[in-house]
């Protein structure tokens, strides 16, 4: 049972950690946010993570997400991967980042199986080997240890332990882990955003190393990437068969603010941008959308303006709406209720979509 520091109310719906109701961020954004700020900077202080993006006058510039750092001397970067150095920085690269993978049998649990060509043949035969699922085949599962948000609610929140420790993997070590039976990359995380430069670098390494196989590159992503990255993303998932999955974590601003400590107009505004060009290849799609329902946050209004977000641009990109499983900083919520995610559902197709889906249905209550 969590309180709102701000009305005082109290329900299961609203998370002990975050400490204020979805009312009071929409009506009353300024308290809310500081509130919130709070739980983001406890949560970032637990793992040595700097509590806000640093941003020194005299620091040197990171670009690569929306986030935009300037890093001071000794510091580093919001997502922990870039230090200052002396007036250098240091960190990962195109040739050595923070990272883990492993092989998952296709088709797989991601985001995109039940349109991509891994879960359901799309695209074939350019794309896959069969007509159904490719059965037999296996995806390169890359799993990135960092991230250019802050989620209260991380599902996968453990790559945090991983962030700040020195080791780190090389590009050519991920090049040798695509074998016969891989046709699919995809990488994920964490966030591939503040390591994009050596997703792209191993995917021109894998297809140039595999020229005349299939091997589809996908990123599932918060979207949060600097432009002429997110155009190199688009270039190599067009090209490959590959899809690019955005998760749309919020519609308000205030609201993502708070559950994520960063706005979204950069990845609305990126979301966009690849939508503008889904024309260049139908099947498989190229770019999907996934919303977290967050009980007592993720409410029927948000899921409704982001399916007339994605309408806006085309009403077939698929869209998937996942069940909440307590996590991180938010443990103390519910599970999605399953009466409203069919609601979700239902609202979603109301606005106009061709393509929706419940995700992770086995954890609706």
């Amino acid at each position: 049972m969590g309180e709102c520091k701000i009305c005082n109310a109290s329900s299961r719906y609203i998370s002990q950690e975050l400490a204020v109701c979805l009312a009071c961020i929409r009506d009353k954004p300024a308290d809310a946010l500081k509130v919130a700020a709070q739980a983001h900077m406890k949560s970032r202080m637990a793992f040595g993570l700097p509590v806000c993006r640093p941003d020194d006058p005299d620091g040197i510039p990171c670009n690569l997400c929306v986030n935009e750092c300037r890093i001071p001397d000794g510091g580093i970067g919001y997502c922990g991967l870039r230090r200052n150095a002396g007036g250098k920085l240091t960190g990962v690269t195109k040739e050595d980042g923070k990272l883990s993978w492993y092989h998952d049998p296709l088709p797989t649990n991601c985001v995109a199986d039940w349109v991509c060509p891994g879960g359901v043949g799309s695209g074939y035969p350019e794309y896959a080997h069969v007509k159904g699922p490719e059965y037999g085949y296996r995806n390169l599962a890359v799993f990135f240890h960092a991230c250019s948000f802050n989620c209260l609610f991380c599902q996968n929140w453990h790559y945090r332990k991983e962030t700040l420790r020195p080791y780190i993997s090389s590009s050519e070590s991920l090049v040798s882990a695509v074998d016969s039976r891989t046709s699919c990359i995809c990488y994920f995380g964490g966030d591939p955003a503040p390591q994009l430069p050596f997703s792209l670098n191993v995917s021109k390494c894998v297809r140039e190393k595999n020229k005349g196989n299939i091997v589809r590159i996908c990123w599932e992503t918060n979207g949060s990437m600097q432009e002429g990255l997110l155009d190199a993303m688009v270039e190599t998932a067009l090209d490959s068969g590959g899809c690019i999955k955005f998760d749309l974590k919020a519609w308000n601003e205030d609201l993502h603010i708070a559950l994520t400590g960063v706005t979204n107009k950069r990845t609305l505004k990126n979301f966009k941008r690849v939508g503008g060009k889904i024309h260049l290849r139908p099947s498989p799609p190229l770019l999907i959308a996934s919303t977290l329902l967050v009980p007592g946050y993720i409410d029927e209004e948000e899921v409704r303006q982001i399916a007339r977000f994605i309408y806006s641009l085309c009403p077939d990109i698929p869209y998937s709406l996942l069940a909440f499983y307590p996590h991180f900083y938010m443990s103390d919520l519910l599970l999605t209720p399953k009466s409203f995610a069919y609601k979700c559902l239902e609202i979603a197709r109301k606005e106009g979509l061709n393509n929706v889906r419940l995700g992770n249905i086995h954890l609706l209550k």
